[in-house]
Order: C-alpha cells, then structure tokens, then sequence
C-alpha cells in the first residue's frame, strides 16, 4: 500500500521572503532572468485573461533601470499567487525564492502536529509515501529538507510534480503508478481539492479529502461523497505484505 500527498495537506505554511526583496538580490543572475523570461512569457499567453499583468522587456543596458519591469514580475507574480495558479514559471520562480531563503537559513517547513508521528509509522508498517505537488520536485525536497522537524526527507520515497501531468487529469495518476510499478488500485491520494481527488478517482486510486484549517470550504455533496480526515492520525490502513 502507498499515499500520495499533497504539501498542501502536510505543511501549516510556510512563510517565503517577499518578492521585491528576492528579485532585487539576485537579479543580475542568469537564473533569475530565465525566471522572469519565463514568466513574461506565460503573461503574454494570459493577456487575454482579466487582471492580467504584463512584464515589459528589460534590456539590462546600464543606463536602463530595472525597478519597473521587477514591480511588473512582483504584481504578476500576486496576481497568479491570487488565482491559485499553478503555472511552470510560477513555481520555478518560487521554487528558487524557497531555495535561497532556506540556504540563509531564514525560513523553515512547519508541519502539521500529526504528520511525522503518522508518516513515520507508515514506513514502520512497511508502506511507501510519495509527494505528488503542483510544486517542483526541487521545491519539495528543500521543503522536506529545512523543516522544523529537521531534514526528514529520509520519510519520502519520491517526489512527484506538474513535469508528469496535472494534478487534475486522471492520465497523471496513471503514469505515477506506472513509473513506481503499482497499480492504482494499492495506492491511497491525500489532497485537500475536490477535483483532484476526482481525478485520482478516474484512475481508480482511493482517495481521501484532508480537511485543514485554511482549505477551502466543501460543497454538502462533497462531504457526503468522500471519505474526510482532518488528521493523519485518523487514517488506519493495511501493512504492506
């Protein structure tokens, strides 16, 4: 038996340096200026949405200042944040925010009181625990490596993100079981989004709902469809032969 989940459902938050201040440290860097790249390009394909904010060209001649095109990435950046997107350019940007803020030692993972002791003894009962995130994979193990608990990335057996499918399209959950050699019926997803969890569904993967303080509210039917935990603590499941 394996579970897959979400951060969303592992981590009470965890608290990033703020935009302006990261861009304006490292943005002579190459990698900085491939984020933005990236970014300005996913606002050219968002122009036609409401709100949506584009990122003029910076030149990066010495004379042009770049204050106005960081505001610009800033104010892309909240807007998708606002939105709940979960676009590439998005998350790399955070991915390497996190990084730089975990290397300075300034932020950390917080967990969930219930999470280690329960990821621990499923491990303990021979079980395997994948994180499946919108997050990149390199965003996730310096989550799991820089957290209160210390670096518990020794509980993970593989990390998972956006790279295979979307969290949404059953075909994902598919090709996580197949690359793992599992079918998807042994494998248990934990996911505090209803339309996730119905994707998992399709691809007949058990599903259970988390629900957290913060998480978005659910609909009466939903509540009566799935199966809902608001603690690890409360899931019992079979050892692993």
């Amino acid at each position: 038996f394996l579970v897959f989940v979400s951060p969303a459902e592992i981590f009470a938050f965890v608290r990033l340096l703020k935009n302006l201040e990261y861009l304006q440290t490292h943005w002579g860097e190459e990698e900085c200026q491939q984020d933005v790249r990236l970014l300005r390009k996913q606002a050219e394909e968002d122009s036609h949405l409401d709100g949506a904010v584009p990122i003029p060209a910076w030149s990066g001649s010495g004379g042009d200042d770049p204050q106005r095109t960081i505001q610009a990435v800033v104010d892309n950046v909240c807007w998708q944040m606002a939105l709940d997107r979960k676009t590439t350019a998005l998350k790399q940007l955070q991915g390497h925010m996190w990084r730089a803020a975990f290397a300075a030692g300034r932020v950390k993972a917080e967990f969930f009181e219930d999470v280690v002791p329960a990821v621990r003894k499923w491990r303990e009962a021979g079980m395997k625990v994948y994180i499946y995130s919108s997050g990149s994979v390199e965003a996730q193990k310096l989550l799991f490596g820089h957290s209160t608990e210390g670096d518990i990335l020794e509980l993970v057996d593989g990390h998972f993100d956006t790279k295979i499918g979307h969290k949404v399209e059953s075909e994902s959950y598919r090709k996580i079981a197949s690359s793992i050699g599992c079918a998807t019926n042994n494998i248990l997803f934990l996911t505090d989004v209803t339309l996730e969890a119905s994707a998992a569904e399709e691809a007949d993967v058990h599903v259970a709902v988390v629900v957290r303080p913060g998480n978005a509210g659910l609909t009466d039917d939903e509540k009566t469809y799935y199966s809902l935990i608001s603690s690890f603590s409360e899931l019992y499941l079979p050892s692993s032969a």
